[in-house]
C-alpha cells in the first residue's frame, strides 16, 4: 500500500547521495563488528568480502542473498557474537528458517546466556510451528531473574509469523501462570492479544487482570477494548463511564480513556474526557476534531464562541488558525476565510493562505481557490515548502473537482518550478495511477528513487503498484523487500508484502502476512486484501467478515470495491461510517509523509487532518 504523498526531510536540506549513505552504513557495520565489545568472546578479523557482499545485498533488498552472505561471514568470524546475531536477524527477515537455525547455532555457541538469543530462538520455534518447544522456552525465559525477561518474551511472540500460532501459545502461557505479576506486563500482553485479533484470548487475559488488579482503571479500559472487539459496545461504554471520574486527576488515564472512546466511535465522549484536563491550543484542537467527527454542532459552536471571545483584544495567530478550522467544521467557510485572513504574519501565514484556498473551494468559488493557490505558488517572499504545497493543494482541489487534466497540469507546473521534487513526483505518480497510466506512474516513482534509492515510501508504492497493476511480481517483491528492510513492522509494507505473495500464488504465506498487517493496522485496504485471499481459498464466511469491517471503515475504498467487483460480490450490508475527517476540513496536501517513506494506503486521495486527534498515552516498550 503506497502513501498519498511524500515530502522532503523536515530540515529542507537534501539528503546525502545514496552512495555516501550506503558507505556510511557499511562503515558503521564494520566499526560495530570490529569494536572490542564485552559480548565478543574471541575477536577475530572481520571477513570483509562476505560481509560487504551481505550488506550490499541487504541494502538492495535481496534478502535471500544477504542471509547467505551474512551466514558465511558469521562462520568465518570465529567467536564474533554481534555478527552471529546480525546473521540471525537478517535470515529471519528473509523468512529463511534453515539459515536462521544455522546462525542461531553460532550465536548460541558464542553467547549461550543472551536473553536476545533466547528470544530469537523462540521466534524461530513459533515460525516453524513448534508450539511445545516455544511454550517451554518462554516459560523458562520469564522465570529469569532479569527484570527485562518478560519484554524479551513479548518480543519473541511478536516475531512469530502466524497470529493464530502466537495466540495459541500465549493462551498456554496464561494457563501456566507464566506472565509476571506486574500490571505493565499484563497490559502489554493484553495489547498484543488485541493486535492478534484473538477475542477469546483477550477475554481470558483481561479476566485475569481484573482478578489480579481489582479497581485498576487501566485494566477497565483494556477490558472495554476487549468487549468492543467481540461486539459488546454497550457494556464497553458502561465500563468506560465508570472510569471517567478518575480521568480528571490522572493524565495517563485521561489519554487512554479518550482513545478508548474514540475506538468505540464515541467521539463526543472522547471530547468530554479531553475537556476535563488543563486546556491549551493542543487540547482545544483535539476537542474540535472529535466534536466534528461526532457531528456535535452544538458542542463545536460553544467551543467556537469561547475561543472567539478570548481572541478579542488579544489576537493570536495559532488561535485564529484553530478558529478558522472550527468554522470549517461548522460549515461556515466564509467565517473561516475571515479568520485566516486575520493571520497577518508569522509561521502560520503560509498555512493560512492554504486554508483560505480550501475554504473558498468549499464556498463553491473554485476559480478563486485556484487563484489563491497560484498566488502562493508565485510569491517569491514565501518559502519553498509553502510554494511547493500550493502546487500540491491545487492538484488536490482539481482532483476533488473531477478535473484530472487540471490536476496533472498543476503538478507539472510545480515540477517545472521545482524539478524532480519528490512530493510533487509522488503526487503525480498517484494521479497517473488513478488514470490507469501505470507507465507514467512508474516513471515518476523511479525518478524519486533515482534521487533517493532508499526512499521507503517510493519503494513500497512502486512495488505495490507493480504487484497490483502488472504481472511483474518478482520485481515488485524485490522493491517491497527493500522497504521491509527499513520498516519491517509497518502495517502498510507488510500488507504490500502479503499482496505480492498472493499475486505470486503463495496464498498460505500471503494469508499469514496479511493477518499480521491487519493486526498492525486496521485499514480498509488491508481488510479488502485479506478478504480476497480468504475468499479465493474457499473461506467465504471469514472473508465476508473482513469485507464488512472494511466497508464499515470506508464504504468508498477503491481496493474494497475492486475486490468485490472482481469476485462478483455485492457491497456488504455494514453500518456506514463517515470517512476520516468528514465534517473535518480537508486541506490542501498537508504534511506529506517524510522522505524516509512512511507507508500508507494504496493510491487514494490524500486527506489532511483538522486539529490533531488525541495522541496515544505513552505505553511501555514492548520489545527490549
Amino acid at each position: 500500500m503506497p502513501v498519498p504523498e511524500l515530502s522532503v526531510p523536515d530540515t529542507g536540506r537534501p539528503r546525502p547521495p545514496f552512495h555516501r549513505r550506503r558507505l556510511v552504513g557499511l562503515l558503521l557495520v564494520l566499526a560495530a563488528l570490529s569494536a572490542p565489545l564485552q559480548a565478543r568472546q574471541a575477536p577475530a578479523d572481520v571477513p570483509l568480502e562476505p560481509l560487504l557482499a551481505g550488506e550490499y545485498a541487504f541494502q538492495a533488498g535481496q534478502l535471500a542473498d544477504a542471509a547467505r552472505w551474512y551466514l558465511e561471514a558469521a562462520r568465518a568470524a570465529d567467536g564474533d557474537v554481534l555478527l552471529a546475531e546480525r546473521a540471525t536477524r537478517i535470515a529471519m527477515l528473509a523468512n529463511d528458517d534453515a539459515r536462521t537455525g544455522q546462525a542461531l547455532a553460532l550465536w548460541r555457541q558464542r553467547a549461550p546466556d543472551s536473553l536476545a538469543l533466547r528470544s530469537a530462538g523462540i521466534s524461530l520455534a513459533l515460525r516453524k510451528g513448534e508450539t511445545r518447544k516455544a511454550k517451554r522456552e518462554l516459560v523458562a525465559l520469564m522465570k529469569s531473574p532479569d527484570p527485562r525477561a518478560w519484554r524479551y518474551a513479548l518480543a519473541a511472540l511478536g516475531g512469530g509469523r502466524d497470529p493464530a500460532v502466537v495466540a495459541r501459545v500465549m493462551d498456554q502461557l496464561v494457563g501456566a501462570g507464566a506472565i509476571p505479576d506486574e500490571l505493565v506486563a499484563w497490559q502489554e500482553f493484553g495489547r498484543l492479544s488485541l493486535r492478534l485479533d484473538a477475542p477469546k484470548l483477550s477475554q481470558r487475559i483481561v479476566a485475569e487482570m481484573v482478578r489480579r488488579f481489582p479497581g485498576e482503571p487501566r485494566v477497565a479500559i483494556l477490558r472495554a477494548g476487549q468487549l468492543n472487539q467481540v461486539g459488546d459496545r454497550d457494556q464497553a461504554k458502561a465500563l468506560l463511564a465508570q472510569v471517567e471520574p478518575r480521568a480528571a486527576e490522572d493524565p495517563e488515564v485521561r489519554g487512554m480513556l479518550a482513545l478508548a472512546y474514540e475506538a468505540l466511535g464515541e467521539y463526543g465522549a472522547a471530547a468530554r474526557v479531553v475537556a476535563t484536563g488543563p486546556q491549551d491550543m493542543r487540547t482545544w484542537g483535539m476537542r474540535a476534531s472529535l466534536l466534528a467527527r461526532a457531528d456535535d454542532s452544538e458542542g463545536l459552536d460553544a467551543l467556537y464562541r469561547d475561543l472567539s471571545e478570548s481572541d478579542r483584544g488579544h489576537p493570536d495567530p495559532a488561535r485564529r488558525m484553530l478558529l478558522g478550522r472550527i468554522a470549517e467544521f461548522l460549515k461556515r467557510p466564509a467565517e473561516a476565510v475571515d479568520w485566516y485572513r486575520g493571520v497577518a504574519g508569522g509561521p502560520e501565514r503560509a498555512e493560512a493562505r492554504i486554508r483560505i484556498a480550501v475554504a473558498l473551494y468549499e464556498l463553491g468559488r473554485a476559480e478563486e481557490a485556484y487563484a489563491e493557490a497560484r498566488s502562493l505558488q508565485n510569491d517569491a517572499s514565501s518559502n519553498d515548502d509553502a510554494r511547493r504545497n500550493a502546487y500540491l493543494l491545487e492538484g488536490e482541489l482539481r482532483q476533488r473537482a473531477g478535473d484530472a487534466e487540471g490536476e496533472i497540469d498543476a503538478l507539472g507546473r510545480g515540477l517545472a518550478a521545482y524539478p524532480d521534487e519528490p512530493a510533487l513526483l509522488y503526487a503525480r505518480a498517484l494521479a497517473w495511477e488513478r488514470q490507469d497510466r501505470i507507465d507514467r506512474a512508474e516513471a515518476d516513482l523511479r525518478k524519486v528513487l533515482v534521487a533517493d534509492p532508499e526512499n521507503v515510501a517510493a519503494l513500497n508504492a512502486l512495488g505495490y503498484t507493480l504487484a497490483d497493476r502488472t504481472q511483474r511480481y518478482q520485481e515488485a517483491l524485490e522493491l517491497i523487500d527493500r522497504a521491509r528492510v527499513a520498516e519491517p513492522d509497518s502495517g502498510a509494507i507488510v500488507d504490500s508484502y502479503g499482496w505480492v505473495l498472493y499475486r505470486l500464488g503463495r496464498n498460505e504465506e500471503a494469508l499469514v502476512e496479511l493477518r499480521r498487517a491487519w493486526g498492525l493496522q486496521k485499514d480498509p485496504e488491508i481488510g479488502a486484501h485479506l478478504g480476497e485471499v480468504l475468499w479465493v481459498m474457499g473461506r467465504h464466511e471469514e472473508a465476508q467478515r473482513y469485507f464488512a469491517e472494511s466497508h464499515r471503515l470506508d464504504p468508498a475504498n477503491r481496493s474494497l470495491r475492486r475486490a468485490l467487483e472482481k469476485l462478483g460480490l455485492p457491497l456488504p450490508a455494514a453500518e456506514e461510517k463517515p470517512e476520516e475527517g468528514e465534517g473535518a476540513v480537508e486541506a490542501g496536501p498537508a504534511a506529506p509523509a517524510d522522505a524516509s517513506g512512511q507507508a500508507s494506503s494504496a493510491p487514494e486521495p490524500a486527506k489532511t487532518p483538522g486539529p490533531a486527534d488525541p495522541a496515544p498515552a505513552t505505553a511501555p516498550e514492548t520489545a527490549p
